[in-house]
């Protein structure tokens, strides 16, 4: 007689490959699916009736910024609670590791913050360290360009030596070698900003020859009138470096510009047709999430925190700081659209737009902006902002391209505890639920195969996860059981920490997580590392 660890029956598959769901059993042991079909004869320790019910591969979550929070609180809790078996960290250029040099300091600020003690440099030492503390889902971290750049640089706004990028070169391919995916940049944000295309192309160069992904938060999304061109460079660095590119939380986050949607997937599209790797993901909400600091002008930043502390302190610097800072705020829906969701300073002004901020004190908007940004600089810690920027219609012509997976840009939070502080973007909470309700369900944009499919078997392929993505023998039993007439996204703007409906079952590496709606207590995720090509 057959055995299994699980047996799932009845239900409705979702296999991941886009196809039409069909009907079948699904039987699991030692962490893989040994069999799918009408299966008889098996003598398994738990039965999962799945009648009424999807049941899909595991969600993989493409652009997370989980890497400090998993740490203090492996459950994961608000990711695995809405589905998600797999996330991606190390986002947006900056990682947990390594931490070298004056970016120490960062690692000290998140110890203060999460109550953490750092004891790693390299990404193997975090890595093995993420595996001792316990994980609840599959964990696949990419090396933040921030964390390259600064360990060689600092915050200096100047181009690197020819051995300057030698040595980013070997910090990058060391991380590498110790099992990251590939190499993220934040190109928005300082000093990453100031690096140069070509410089990018130079350590792509290496990306590439380990056979790996560049992920991308873009130069600009809108606020600078240059998301075109950032695009263009975007695609670029994937043709020079002949490396796979994947656009993090595509989006245009300016009025201004929001007819440009159609020309970005134009380009998009064309050079996937010539053979540049182009991919992308999106987090279906009209609001972005940010840091106040990201709207600091570049030129303010440069030389890091001490140094923008010091240009604040000189009247005319300050005056024209707040001028540059304001203006990018209404750029992006003005102080109106701008909600303070972290302010540790004042906690009591979280949920706060700064306009509302700004009448209570009495002050001009543009003075509001700064002052909060003086006091997050005095207490070492940021800002955070939930802005409403974007257009739903874009949002939708998006999602609906074969080449769109689903990132939250979120984090893994949990609804008590230290986690559980601030009003953090309810994306952390909902992402997933919500795209199948608002895309599948409410505005038809695609059907439910695709959507499954732009959360399973295509980030696994981006990502090399050869073995996951996929409802199939000899797979990983990374498998989510919901149900379709129920599943939906309740965590909002203001009450953020709130689990979706419809999430019947979450099983991963083939432990059952999250039963009946309940999370279990396991912890059977793993630290995956990337195979290097031979």
């Amino acid at each position: 007689m057959m055995e299994a660890d699980i047996l799932i029956v009845g239900g409705r598959v979702i296999d991941g490959t886009g196809g039409p769901w069909y009907r079948a059993d699904i039987a699991i042991k030692d962490g893989k699916i040994t069999a799918i079909g009408k299966i008889r004869g098996v003598d398994a320790k738990r039965v999962i009736d799945a009648n009424g019910l999807m049941v899909a591969p595991g969600f993989i979550d493409m652009h997370s910024h989980s890497d400090y929070t998993l740490m203090v609180d492996g459950r994961a809790l608000s990711k695995i609670m809405q589905g998600v078996t797999t996330e991606v960290i190390g986002n947006c250029g900056s990682s947990a590791a390594p931490l070298m040099g004056i970016l120490r300091d960062r690692g000290d600020e998140e110890s203060k913050r999460y109550g953490l003690k750092i004891e790693w440099t390299k990404m193997r030492e975090y890595m093995s360290k993420l595996e001792e503390s316990g994980v609840s889902l599959n964990v696949a971290p990419l090396v933040g360009y921030a964390n390259i750049r600064i360990a060689v640089l600092g915050y200096d706004a100047r181009e690197p030596s020819k051995r300057e990028i030698e040595e980013m070169k070997t910090i990058l391919e060391e991380a590498l070698n110790d099992g990251a995916f590939g190499m993220s940049t934040g190109l928005r944000y300082d000093p990453q900003s100031f690096a140069k295309t070509e410089e990018i192309i130079e350590l792509a160069k290496t990306v590439s020859e380990n056979g790996g992904i560049y992920a991308s938060h873009i130069r600009d999304e809108g606020d600078r009138g240059l998301v075109i061109e950032a695009v263009e460079e975007a695609i670029r660095i994937g043709r020079e470096a002949k490396v796979p590119v994947e656009i993090s939380h595509l989006k245009i986050l300016a009025k201004p510009l929001w007819d440009k949607c159609d020309e970005i997937i134009r380009l998009i599209d064309e050079a996937r047709e010539k053979g540049v790797e182009v991919t992308a993901d999106q987090y279906p909400y009209e609001a972005s999430g940010t840091s106040l600091m990201a709207w600091i002008p570049k030129w303010a930043n440069e030389g890091g925190r001490e140094k923008l502390i010091e240009r604040l302190r000189d009247k005319d610097l300050r005056g024209k700081i707040k001028v540059e800072l304001y203006k990018t705020m209404e750029y992006r829906g003005g102080a109106e659209n701008a909600i303070i969701s972290r302010f540790e300073p004042d906690p009591s002004i979280e949920g706060y737009s700064i306009k509302q901020v700004s009448e209570k004190l009495g002050l001009s908007e543009d003075e509001t902006a700064i002052r909060l940004l003086e006091k997050a600089l005095e207490a070492k810690s940021g800002i955070g902002i939930i802005n409403f920027n974007q257009k739903p219609e874009n949002l939708r012509k998006i999602f609906s391209k074969p080449w769109v997976m689903v990132g939250s840009d979120g984090y893994a939070l949990s609804p008590t505890g230290i986690l559980a502080t601030g009003i953090p973007h309810p994306r952390s909470y909902g992402t997933f639920p919500r795209a199948i309700a608002k895309y599948v369900k409410d505005e038809r944009v695609v059907t439910l195969e695709e959507c499954i499919r732009k959360m399973t078997s295509l980030p696994a392929n981006v990502l090399g996860l050869w073995s996951k993505g996929l409802i199939k023998v000899g797979f990983d039993a990374d498998i989510v059981i919901f149900d379709y007439e129920k599943i939906r996204d309740t965590a909002t703007y203001m009450n953020p920490a709130q689990y979706p409906l419809g999430i019947e079952y979450v099983i991963v590496n083939g432990k059952l997580t999250v039963d009946k709606g309940v999370y279990t207590g396991e912890k059977a995720g793993k630290v995956l590392r990337k195979k290097r090509r031979v």
